[in-house]
């Protein structure tokens, strides 16, 4: 991070200044005789990154180097390398896709950008394909209790988080600016540009602009089994077209004090192909995003003991759903404002010892077009005090958060507020000093607020929801070293994990129409599985390999004695028991070789654990070659990729076909 760099250049260029005038002091009685040399500044570029084997909960990383090795065209191609993690992705370029931690669902995973939070108060869930690779710096996981305590209370809220970093800039009085462009065509269509410029006016002052340009039809060849029948076609009404961009400006107001200013838009128009269905191939569903928000952060830091940060946030974001059927024109449109405020403060007394208190507030609302819509209206107030003891053998980390949420409509029930305690404890203990062997262990007492979808969506919404409680439980071991001569670096994580959801918010028939409910209890008993391997042959040749593995009963525990309880210990929908993925990778002064896995076992499309519901298995395989020039200091870097090598049509969405064998070439130039 900028701050880091900050503090190591400032200590750095200290002691080179002090060595100057000791220098200058031994010899001022003799100036004939000596030289006084002007040392140049000393810039440290390397990003601070957690440590993932020392932390209490499941921690892990990709920075952009890992990203860049094998082809990961989107960012859900790059998230699919974590462990522990599920995507719903309904195929397509311009396909929605959500991320489920631990078969939890979308709505307990929360998504950070720079920090700070996205939110959706109407579904609660981020669609993922809204955010570029090619202005991220690093992604990272985190399940349960996050080990930074110096964070909001929003991200302490939630059962696991993804964590976006954007490209920072580079405060060099050497070189002022950089400026990266990317260029991407490929199968179906698409043409992918986009442009980060940054420039820095003085050592306290820079600013970084990222634009993106992204179209594709997403026409391709599909043919998958529905019932008894092969449907064979192409797929229609899967183009999408989107603009994106956003402008950040970061102010060193003094050592002690850091502004930054975010300011962001996307705005985009896609086609929703819809099932494939024997009846009706074809769809003429489109749906137009439109999103702009701007935040400004501030960070102060009276000593070496305590600091302080905070931030405001407005979001704006617009909805519509249009589609043209036989039965006449659907034109529903929605829209949704967030103000957001945050205040965090960190205290070290002792070294070690630290403690944080966070205070969120935000005001939600959501304008619909519908008819009798309720137009809701949410406060919520979050306060989280967490502590944390660490040195070189022990880490505890322990949090309490306090959630207030008070929800007002203009017409209909009004809904009781929300009040609850949300404990969390992690630990991570290295019990031989000469080993990089780790123990840890943690629980997270954790819930969400039913979304405006789930209380008030026409006529199956429900005001006297409860919220869906979660309790996770991880148990596991680290280590990290190097394990025979011929293996340079090699680490490896291994998790069990047992999660419990009660009060789980479901859709159920009641009468003539379906309504949502606290109807399910849900448990989850799993194992996570996390290694990689580096080796490093001659001088300029280096292989790494990565993989992981999960394992997931997540089953519906309902009501056991009901007699017509037909889905009793029976696997969740969409979750496969095992999965997995793995990398490999061949860096040489040539051309640099990348390969990706992706796999899934048998899931079931419904509650009821049958053949007729059931998902074939599948295996997604990714190739890339690129190759990288340099002329002064200008850096060209060419990359070639092919997905789907299988050129299978597999589901993760019953009926929706993902594209065959596709490939993609891109450019990508800086300066």
């Amino acid at each position: 991070m900028h701050l880091f760099k900050q503090r190591i250049f400032i200590t750095i260029t200290g002691y080179l200044l002090l060595i100057s005038i000791g220098q200058f002091s031994l010899y001022a009685e003799t100036p004939d005789t000596t030289r006084v040399y002007q040392l140049q500044n000393v810039v440290i570029e390397e990003k601070s990154r957690p440590n993932t084997k020392r932390s209490g909960s499941p921690l892990q990383i990709l920075s952009i180097h890992e990203i860049q090795q094998v082809a990961t065209p989107t960012l859900s191609d790059a998230v699919r390398r974590f462990s522990g993690i599920s995507i719903k992705d309904y195929g397509g370029i311009g396909g929605l896709k959500t991320i489920s931690i631990r078969g939890l669902g979308a709505n307990h995973t929360a998504v950070s950008y720079d920090g700070i939070a996205m939110s959706n108060c109407q579904s609660g869930q981020i669609d993922i394909s809204r955010f570029s690779l090619n202005n991220i710096s690093e992604i990272a996981l985190t399940m349960g209790q996050n080990e930074n305590i110096y964070q909001t209370a929003r991200m302490a809220a939630a059962a696991g988080a993804l964590h976006l970093e954007t490209r920072q800039p580079v405060f060099n009085e050497l070189k002022k600016y950089q400026f990266r462009a990317n260029l991407s065509t490929g199968s179906y269509g698409l043409a992918n540009s986009s442009i980060f410029y940054n420039y820095s006016f003085s050592s306290k002052f820079a600013v970084t602009a990222h634009a993106e340009y992204l179209r594709a039809n997403g026409i391709y060849s599909f043919s998958v089994p529905v019932g008894k029948k092969e449907i064979s076609g192409k797929r229609n009404n899967s183009d999408i077209e989107s603009w994106q961009g956003e402008v950040n400006l970061f102010s060193k107001i003094s050592d002690k004090q850091d502004l930054k200013f975010k300011i962001s838009f996307l705005d985009s128009e896609r086609g929703l192909p819809g099932a494939v269905i024997i009846d009706n191939p074809y769809s003429t569903e489109r749906l137009f995003d439109r999103n702009y928000y701007a935040q400004l952060g501030y960070e102060y830091r009276t000593s070496p003991v305590f600091k302080m940060k905070s931030a405001l946030k407005w979001n704006y974001t617009r909805n519509r759903n249009y589609n043209n059927v036989s039965s006449g024109i659907r034109d529903d449109r929605f829209t949704q404002t967030e103000s957001y405020a945050t205040v965090t403060a960190h205290y070290t007394p002792l070294q070690g010892l630290s403690f944080s208190l966070s205070e969120d507030f935000s005001y939600n609302d959501l304008v619909t077009n519908i008819y009798e819509g309720q137009n809701p209206e949410r406060f919520t107030s979050l306060t989280s005090l967490a502590a944390q003891y660490q040195n070189s053998r022990f880490n505890i980390t322990a949090s309490l958060l306090n959630t207030f949420s008070k929800d007002h409509v203009k017409t209909g029930q009004q809904p009781k507020d929300i009040k609850k305690l949300s404990p969390a404890v992690s630990l991570s203990v290295r019990p031989f000093a000469e080993s990089t062997f780790r123990i840890r262990a943690s629980y997270k007492d954790i819930f969400r607020v039913p979304t405006f979808n789930d209380m008030y969506y026409l006529v199956i919404g429900n005001a006297n929801l409860k919220p869906e409680k979660a309790r996770q439980g991880n148990l596991g071991i680290t280590w990290s070293g190097s394990a025979t001569g011929w293996i340079d670096y090699i680490s490896c994580s291994v998790d069990g994990y047992y999660n419990r959801i009660h009060d789980k918010i479901v859709a159920i028939p009641t009468m003539f129409i379906w309504r949502m409910s606290n109807a399910d209890k849900t448990e989850a008993l799993g194992t996570d599985i996390v290694f990689s391997i580096e080796k490093q042959y001659f001088k300029n040749i280096k292989m790494r390999m990565s993989g992981t593995y999960n394992f997931l009963y997540a089953v519906d525990i309902s009501n056991p004695d009901f007699p017509k309880n037909q889905v009793w210990r029976h696997q969740l929908p969409y979750t496969p028991k095992h999965s997995g993925s793995g990398t490999f990778t061949v860096e040489t002064p040539w051309v640099n070789l990348g390969y990706a896995v992706h796999f899934a076992s048998i899931r079931y499309m419904l509650p009821q654990n049958n053949s007729e519901n059931q998902m074939d298995r599948y295996s997604d395989h990714s190739v890339s070659l690129d190759r990288t020039f340099k002329l002064n200091k200008h850096s060209f870097r060419i990359q070639v990729s092919a997905q789907n090598l299988g050129n299978r049509n597999y589901e993760i969405i019953k009926s929706y076909p993902m594209p065959p064998r596709n490939y993609r070439v891109s450019l990508h130039y800086s300066f």
